[in-house]
């Protein structure tokens, strides 16, 4: 993971998590990762870890037992809620670049379109 200068680590670390959640990744209901396997990964401090998945509990995206550690939660809804807010993040991105290139908003929708069904960059198909 490469993380950029413009916000603060953990906070980048939640929206990795999150992404991991709702990717099913780290499938609903599984074991979390332990923070200093999770700080070790992504070369970072455990109380930055530690920080972030914190939060992930207190969004409702994770929950932790106290004898055998942390685990996503089982609310596919909160899950879903997750993806769309991310998705409405992608989304807004997109829009403020779009409209700064002058696109229309029915060259935008073409060109999304176009991208849905094309194969991801990178992908070998």
């Amino acid at each position: 993971m490469q993380f950029d200068t413009s916000s603060p680590i953990w906070l980048q670390l939640i929206d990795e998590f999150t992404r991991r959640i709702v990717t099913e990744q780290w499938p609903a209901g599984s074991r979390i990762p332990g923070v200093r396997d999770l700080a070790g990964e992504l070369r970072v401090n455990p109380n930055t870890v530690q920080r972030a998945l914190a939060e992930l509990e207190r969004q409702g995206l994770a929950r932790s037992e106290r004898t055998s550690g942390r685990y996503v939660t089982d609310d596919t809804a909160a899950i879903d809620d997750a993806r769309r807010d991310l998705a409405t993040a992608a989304a807004d991105d997109f829009t403020i670049r779009a409209r700064g290139l002058g696109m229309s908003l029915t060259a935008a929708r073409d060109l999304l379109s176009r991208r849905w069904s094309a194969p991801p960059e990178g992908s070998s198909t």
